[in-house]
């Protein structure tokens, strides 16, 4: 008998018998979400509607550093923003049993001038900025990634964020000198709740562009003037008849959280010389709510 290696693993009876009860299937798109603060990482995975729903959310059994974005190699922050995962930033082979790459530094950071490489979500409990999780559970999220990337998907996103982005949270850590790039994020993160479609994504003028579209001509550069676009219209999320059981249901995975983060907040009052991000105010098209929306890929260059 030949055995297969761990990137091979078939997926779990368990995990079919999920996706068949929520009318999932095993090729169909994913997208994931990172909460730092609370050590989650959920999978969403589209139905038939074209629509995301939510299939489990993990604990993250270890990161390192703090809230806020990774910057410079060393710092053993984890990273912070909107990423995306192609086929060949999957490792079957990681020494921390699987893992796939963020793609850190992408368009943003490399233009705000961060440094760093091989920022992963792997197994092993451990971490120096990356999101670590047990191998069990990380053996289940790659197989559910891995089974998307064979169904046809280009890449999947994976936006990870401080914390989850509520009004409470954001007003904890008011006066944060990362406030701007969160309130960025933050846009984001309401539009996939709002539309359950991740956001179109794009980098220009040294910034994160959320839920535009561009000339298909257009030169979007990361360090350029961002070029005219519009934002699409699209409806609010709305479950089809007999289907908000599912579409509500929350499934979590047992598992330890080893990073125990309790957030004693006492941000650093802002200055020239510490504001970070929030020096490239104000942004340009991101200035107030999202509304209307926009997009489900990205129309950049992938970061």
């Amino acid at each position: 008998m030949t055995e297969l290696s761990r990137g091979e693993t078939p997926i779990s009876t368990e995990t079919m018998s999920m996706l068949g009860r929520k009318g999932m299937d095993a090729g169909a798109p994913i997208f994931v979400r990172i909460f730092k603060e609370e050590s989650e990482l959920e999978v969403w995975k589209a139905r038939d509607d074209g629509r995301f729903y939510h299939f489990k959310t993990y604990p993250i059994c270890n990161w390192s550093g703090n809230v806020g974005p990774k910057r410079a190699t060393g710092d053993k922050q984890a990273p912070e923003g909107f990423y995306r995962v192609a086929n060949s930033q999957m490792n079957p082979n990681s020494q921390y049993y699987l893992a796939f790459n963020l793609g850190y530094p992408n368009a943003y950071d490399r233009a705000h001038g961060r440094t760093g490489s091989a920022l992963m979500v792997h197994g092993q409990c451990k971490s120096v900025g990356c999101y670590a999780m047990t191998d069990a559970l990380m053996e289940e999220i790659y197989v559910i990634a891995r089974e998307a990337l064979r169904g046809g998907q280009e890449a999947f996103e994976v936006h990870a964020f401080p914390f989850r982005m509520t009004k409470q949270n954001l007003a904890r850590h008011a006066g944060d000198p990362n406030m701007d790039f969160w309130k960025t994020l933050q846009q984001g993160h309401d539009f996939f709740e709002r539309y359950r479609m991740p956001p179109s994504v794009a980098v220009c003028e040294r910034r994160y562009v959320v839920n535009v579209k561009f000339a298909p001509n257009a030169s979007v550069q990361p360090d350029a003037a961002c070029p005219p676009f519009y934002r699409p219209q699209f409806e609010p999320f709305t479950p089809r008849p007999y289907e908000q059981q599912v579409a509500e249901e929350r499934i979590h995975a047992p598992g330890p959280k080893t990073r125990q983060f309790y957030a004693t907040v006492t941000p650093p009052k802002p200055t020239p010389a510490t504001r970070g991000d929030a020096t490239f105010a104000p942004a340009f098209a991101l200035g107030g709510p999202v509304d209307p929306p926009a997009e489900t890929g990205s129309t950049a260059p992938a970061p």
